[in-house]
């Protein structure tokens, strides 16, 4: 454990400790950018870096090595079971959306630049990678058993919120994107464009059939699978009533931008939810991936054959749902336009910067005369990242009493249901909203 929190810890501070003669080196290669960009994807970075160590909390062979090192297990008086596998993820990401609750309590109020506590929020990273890394390493000291349980909770409601948060981020994204490619159709008569929607389009719409199918004959055949095969069915048709909602009439009249490349991109998050929901379907019948979970065990060195501690899976199908979560979070970090549904939200401010004030390769201040993002939001949402990370490496698992096994949780198969449906509701209002409200600029 020691060893995995020192070397990305290491490197962040060897990183920090030279920063500014680094940047000095380098940036001058670089193109200019905004400190409030800047800032982001350094937090992301932050994220990411605790999410690497959830990851190899996970790997056999690094489960091995903490018992065979008993640190954890005697030395810090925790049981094996409660400190290796997804009981590690359970305390590295609780430690992350702990230090990201502090940093948005803290930056509640900051409006500017001008503010002192955007010094820390835009600096000190040294000092920050510190805290994180510290709070990560403070949850292996809690010798509660139990632990887990609040902790999954917690991070069910968290998750359940960044859904809805990376729901947003998607709808931006696929809107931005069509509108791009249109955009550049009409203005340059682009058939590169033109073949990128027409490909994009059909091509996303026959992947979400066949995955819609796979779904179905996999995970809704069988006996008792009534309400899965419920579920499946509904979100299908309700893909369908967004397609033709995107191109209806009175959609076009007061958004002929809007078309079959967004519900495409939406219909898609929708049949994910799906198959995420019912991965955790505790009805083996209905759920093979329940049935087909193995766990090895590995000696803690002693004859006693209780003191076995089970590993945990790395669990496949969730690299689905990081990479998801990685483009989401990457996106939130670049992007800066108000005009964005999620720019809204936050409170971000359009930025108007004279582009002779700025020196090449530099980062420069931009939020003098305000804030280009809600910090203090930008922290919720990042804890709330931080949460989803818990669930989605835990397979949204619920650990029973003696944490040697973990079982599927149909409360997470709710959890994801209702998201998809809020998913298809929200969209569906970017849509209609003009229609309801045609004074209002939307």
């Amino acid at each position: 454990m020691g060893a995995l929190l020192a070397a990305p810890f290491c490197a962040a501070s060897a990183a920090c400790c030279f920063g500014s003669a680094a940047c000095s080196l380098c940036c001058s290669a670089c193109p200019g950018a905004k400190n409030s960009t800047t800032t982001r994807i350094m937090y992301a970075l932050m994220l990411i870096s605790a999410t690497f160590i959830a990851v190899m909390m996970l790997l056999p062979g690094v489960q091995q090595k903490l018992v065979d090192n008993k640190w954890l297990c005697v030395y810090a008086g925790v049981n094996c079971q409660h400190a290796i596998g997804y009981q590690a993820v359970y305390r590295v990401c609780a430690g992350a959306a702990s230090f990201f609750s502090i940093m948005m309590i803290l930056m509640l109020g900051v409006s500017s630049s001008k503010d002192g506590r955007s010094s820390i929020q835009n600096g000190f990273w040294f000092f920050k990678y510190i805290l994180m890394f510290g709070i990560i390493a403070g949850y292996f000291f809690i010798g509660s058993e139990s632990l887990a349980t609040p902790l999954m909770y917690i991070g069910m409601l968290g998750a359940f919120l960044f859904i809805l948060i990376q729901l947003i981020l998607i709808v931006d994204f696929a809107h931005g994107l069509a509108e791009s490619w249109v955009s550049q159709y009409e203005d340059n008569d682009s058939r590169a464009c033109y073949a990128g929607l027409l490909v994009t389009t059909f091509g996303g719409f026959l992947l979400c059939l066949i995955a819609a199918g796979y779904v179905f004959f996999n995970y809704a055949i069988g006996d008792g699978c009534g309400l899965p095969k419920f579920f499946v069915i509904v979100n299908v048709l309700v893909c369908v009533a967004i397609s033709i909602l995107s191109v209806s009439p009175m959609v076009q009249e007061v958004m002929p931008r809007s078309g079959l490349l967004q519900a495409v991109v939406i219909s898609g998050y929708i049949i994910y939810l799906t198959w995420s929901a019912l991965l955790s379907n505790p009805n083996e019948s209905c759920n093979p991936t329940v049935a087909n979970i193995t766990q090895s065990t590995i000696t803690t060195g002693t004859n006693n054959k209780n003191d076995d501690t089970f590993v945990t899976p790395m669990p496949v199908h969730s690299l689905i749902s990081l990479l998801i979560w990685l483009v989401c979070l990457v996106y939130a970090s670049i992007r800066n336009s108000s005009n964005t549904s999620l720019g809204k939200i936050t409170g971000d401010t359009e930025e108007h910067v004279q582009l002779n004030n700025v020196e090449g390769g530099k980062a420069w201040d931009n939020e003098e005369e305000g804030v280009a993002y809600s910090y203090s939001f930008f922290h919720f949402m990042f804890c709330l990242a931080s949460l989803y990370v818990m669930m989605t490496l835990t397979s949204w698992y619920h650990p029973d009493s003696d944490l040697a096994h973990l079982n599927s949780n149909m409360a997470s198969v709710w959890v994801k249901i209702v998201s998809s449906w809020i998913c298809a509701g929200l969209y569906s209002w970017t849509l209609v909203a003009p229609l309801v409200f045609p004074d209002r600029e939307f």
